[in-house]
């Protein structure tokens, strides 16, 4: 797949690595992509620096890292060019008042023309690395409402050396994003479903 990276901080540019290192094309960018030639080098001859929106169009699927703060301009500067596209949120917003909309849902509703699915946003890029690949895999949880998003994004968590748990609909990724019950929670595969059990038993 062609892969666009949004956001070339720790996550960022640890995940479009290892999309390289999987066989993917990518493409990072950032505020300013002109900044990113170190990153780009260690890359290699698949991995690119684009403008916002050339990211976008250039992508089969979008990996989504900004910081929070700047989500909502990273977006307005990607443009109609994520329309179709599934985009993978990697973000955590502040925490959620009780009963409000989770992060997700808020970018959701900045670009609804997106396909948008909630991953790789539960642990800092330090625990991902010591994880990736090692059995028991790590559970890598996905909150969507659409099959195409569920599908790609399961695909890409797999091809990076995780397992995808899928952890229910956009309204789910409250409990995944920060102050929920799951963010910062290290769960190997098998034990996935009885702890999403547990908590979806305890909040729902």
């Amino acid at each position: 797949m062609h892969i666009g990276v949004i956001g070339a901080g720790k996550l960022g540019a640890t995940l479009a690595e290892w999309c390289v290192e999987s066989g993917h094309d990518v493409a990072i960018t950032s505020r300013h992509p002109e900044r990113l030639d170190s990153l780009v080098e260690r890359l290699g001859e698949h991995g690119m620096a684009m403008p916002v929106d050339e990211t976008a169009k250039y992508a089969d699927a979008v990996l989504f890292a900004p910081g929070w703060p700047a989500a909502r301009e990273a977006i307005d500067m990607a443009g109609k060019a994520l329309t179709g596209k599934v985009v993978i949120d990697a973000t955590n917003p502040p925490a959620a008042a009780p009963g409000g909309v989770s992060g997700l849902e808020t970018l959701m509703s900045w670009a609804p023309e997106a396909h948008w699915v909630k991953a790789f946003n539960t642990l800092p890029a330090s625990v991902l690395t010591r994880r990736r690949g090692h059995d028991p895999l790590l559970a890598e949880f996905v909150c969507t409402d659409l099959v195409d998003a569920r599908l790609t994004a399961s695909k890409l968590i797999r091809d990076l050396g995780f397992a995808p748990v899928f952890a229910g609909r956009a309204d789910t990724a409250k409990y995944v994003e920060t102050g929920g019950p799951l963010q910062m929670t290290e769960v190997d595969v098998q034990d996935a479903t009885e702890v999403l059990a547990g908590v979806l038993g305890d909040y729902v």
